[in-house]
């Protein structure tokens, strides 16, 4: 007895120590990203990208679309590309050996014909079978290549592009017509500081669009699509703006980025053997920076929204969950060596230890709390406290901050749902804890241990089409 209550008190206290450093960590995150919100709700968006607008046509940007069986959404993508409101860019979709008719919706879609055109291959990628250009969309390509993975053809597609700057776009993701001006902004107006810029992506399932346009927003009926959405805010509104604001950021989504094309061929571009390219490759980018000792950054910019679909299944979400956090450990494993290094500066000593922590380790920890509280209530007596003291923390971790994003989003520029919808949104996030929560700390923790064995598994996202009609809620 006296062993059993030793090793419950020692669990319980860790585990709570972990809990506020956790909460604290976020508490600051909230402060800080409240004070860059508060300042850019008084900034008239539509007025600073006509005041700015001479400054981007010297960045004219290169649109990479890796697509592997995207038939579903790829032409809604594409529409959406052509929509943009940027001085100059051109839009190079990658077909990555598709297997089913991604390339002939394409070539019929937008009248595509074979041309000519070399090719400098400045990155180490798969050869190139045939290259399409638009007859209606004379800024618009078509790359077929054999499949060799997303990583592969945006490497392939880097190699197409002939601009200084590319933005990678995923198959299925639906852009606002000023998106690409408003990521390419701290670019544009950094005088070479700023190499590389995601942009908030939010989720579109339930939304009435067309063409490639969003005509109404509704929020989705089923639940777990809607718990997706204020996993976003959260991530997005939250935590991103303050890693960008110390320059921390490590991670920004491949669905919607933008980089230096110069920088990213001198780091190497996208890594083919890595699951989470798109942040394996940043961080190979400070990596860079710092070995080349310049004073470059990498934002998140939140204005800017890109629309992608979410899975709508259990199943399908749980091939991603353990596949992005297979990717996140990969990476920073990958560079253990950074880690706690002053050498390089906050993202060493700061920006690393909190993704081991708490992202990389933390499902280990929170799921053991919710095993805790389980043993501790069965077990009775003295152990009452801490699980109490536990539920708290998570109500406080899974619930306030949730709240609080949601709260953020309905502050924002974005004013992206109705006021009846972020309500439903309010309340649904107090039951975070009691299901979405666990289930996702599990897949995440499967996540660790094909990390663990070594086990590659990119996981099939089966797409339905932004536009098509909503599954039944869950």
């Amino acid at each position: 007895m006296i062993l059993r209550d030793y090793l419950m008190w020692f669990f319980g206290g860790l585990i709570i120590i972990y809990m506020l450093l956790v909460i604290v960590t976020y508490g600051l995150m909230f402060f800080f990203a409240l004070l860059k919100l508060r300042k850019e709700h008084r900034l008239d968006q539509t007025e600073m990208d006509d005041m700015y607008i001479d400054a981007f046509y010297s960045k004219p940007v290169s649109v990479i679309i890796p697509a592997y069986n995207e038939e579903v959404g790829i032409v809604d993508s594409i529409h959406s590309l052509l929509s943009l409101h940027y001085p100059e860019f051109e839009i190079i979709i990658v077909n990555d050996g598709s297997t089913d008719r991604t390339q002939e919706i394409v070539i019929e879609q937008f009248q595509m014909k074979k041309i000519e055109k070399v090719i400098k291959m400045e990155i180490q990628a798969s050869p190139i079978v045939q290259i399409y250009q638009s007859q209606i969309h004379q800024n618009c390509f078509l790359v077929e290549k054999e499949n060799g993975g997303k990583a592969d053809a945006l490497n392939v597609g880097i190699n197409v592009a002939r601009y200084p700057y590319f933005c990678s776009v995923d198959g299925d993701s639906i852009l606002e017509s000023t998106s690409l001006l408003r990521l390419m902004k701290p670019i544009a107006l950094s005088d070479g500081e700023v190499i590389a810029a995601g942009g908030n992506v939010q989720i579109a399932n339930g939304m009435n669009m067309q063409l490639g346009s969003i005509l109404e927003t509704n929020l989705s009926k089923n639940y777990l699509v809607t718990m997706q959405i204020i996993e976003y805010f959260r991530a997005f509104l939250i935590g991103r703006i303050t890693l960008s604001k110390f320059n921390l950021v490590l991670i920004i989504s491949g669905a919607f980025s933008v980089f230096s094309k110069k920088w990213v061929v001198e780091a190497g571009g996208y890594t083919k053997s890595m699951i989470g390219e798109d942040m394996e490759l940043v961080v190979k980018l400070h990596r860079y920076i710092r070995k080349k000792k310049e004073n470059k950054r990498i934002e998140f910019v939140e204005n800017p929204v890109c629309w992608t679909e979410a899975p709508e299944t259990m199943a399908v979400l749980r091939r991603q969950r353990r596949r992005w956090h297979q990717g996140l450990l990969e990476s920073l494993w990958n560079h253990k060596s950074m880690t706690f290094n002053p050498r390089y500066g906050g993202i060493g000593l700061l920006s690393f230890p909190y993704f081991w922590l708490i992202e990389g380790l933390g499902p280990i920890v929170e799921l053991g709390g919710y095993i805790y509280i389980v043993f501790a209530f069965f077990l009775g007596d003295i152990y009452y406290e801490i699980a109490i003291l536990l539920l708290l923390s998570f109500v406080l971790y899974g619930v306030v901050f949730s709240m609080m994003a949601v709260l953020f989003e309905a502050w924002s520029k974005n004013k992206t749902f109705k006021v009846a919808d972020l309500i439903r949104m309010m309340l649904l996030s107090f039951t975070e804890i009691f299901w979405y929560r666990p289930i996702t700390l599990f897949w995440r923790c499967e996540g660790l241990l094909n990390f663990l064995v070594r086990r590659r598994e990119w996981g099939k996202m089966e797409r339905k089409g932004i536009s098509s009609k909503e599954q039944e809620s869950i």
